[in-house]
């Protein structure tokens, strides 16, 4: 272990690797923005991963005030990942045509960290496992958050343990299922923002919830208009259907019951 005097920045944060990390298929001057875009998002994606780890942590302990902060710093995170997609469209449809095919079948569809990330919110679909079978340690990982609790499973647990009735077959379900929405469910949180001051903790971890749903949502939009801006509408990378494909996954809602209550206030 370094002595903490002979500790330098590069040193720290072993900047040598991480700068040699960035390794361009072409000459195309815009394929290095296009690596260090999406490499960047992989780092926010692997710090977002470790807080929602800690969120379902102290969830599940049922300290809900010190997980706000885990939760409120992810959307944050967001925010910057969605912002990130305005650096990305100063490049042309003639400057990403340039360097496309070396692409190949890749697409950013296939991040095991983002597949995690939806799992572990409660988004789950078993047909991203295929694309990992070749990287073992991801496609465990990916797996060990497709079988586990979610966080929104961990915040019904809660919603149960104040008193509040949520139903068995919904404590109980196979969470490696995709969750499907409730009624009774969403009869629980309405009490919640009906009552807010009695259920304060749920209140506030509710909209927290629903601020990670909204900055999900922000960041696929704009991933919509940023990729239709620079491709058209023609057929994505890894063979998915580009645009329309992207588009489709507007209206899924990790945290469903905290969005449809809102109607009946």
């Amino acid at each position: 272990m370094t002595d903490a005097r002979d500790m330098t920045y590069a040193g720290y944060l072993d900047l040598d690797v991480l700068l040699s990390a960035q390794k361009p298929l072409s000459e195309q001057h815009d394929e290095m923005l296009f690596v260090v875009i999406h490499q960047t998002k992989e780092l926010w994606l692997k710090q977002m991963l470790h807080e929602v780890a800690l969120a379902q942590a102290l969830v599940r302990a049922g300290d809900l005030v010190p997980a706000y902060k885990s939760l409120a710093r992810i959307s944050r995170i967001q925010a910057v990942m969605t912002q990130s997609w305005d650096v990305l469209a100063t490049m042309t449809p003639a400057d990403y045509l340039n360097f496309r095919e070396v692409l190949g079948s890749s697409s950013g569809f296939q991040s095991d960290q983002f597949r995690r990330f939806e799992a572990m919110l409660g988004l789950k679909d078993e047909k991203f496992l295929k694309f990992h079978v070749g990287r073992p340690h991801a496609h465990a990982a990916l797996k060990a958050a497709m079988d586990a609790p979610s966080l929104y499973d961990d915040a019904l647990s809660r919603l149960a343990a104040s008193g509040l009735r949520v139903p068995a077959a919904v404590l109980n379900r196979d969470v490696s299922r995709p969750y499907e929405p409730s009624p009774e469910v969403e009869d629980a949180w309405l009490e919640v923002y009906r009552r807010p001051r009695e259920f304060w903790d749920l209140y506030q971890l509710a909209e927290k919830l629903v601020d990670l749903d909204d900055a999900l949502l922000t960041w696929r939009h704009k991933h919509v208009v940023t990729v239709e801006r620079i491709i058209g509408r023609r057929m994505g990378t890894g063979g998915t259907a580009g645009v329309a494909y992207l588009a489709e996954t507007l209206s899924r809602r990790c945290f469903p019951e905290l969005w449809s209550l809102r109607t009946r206030l």
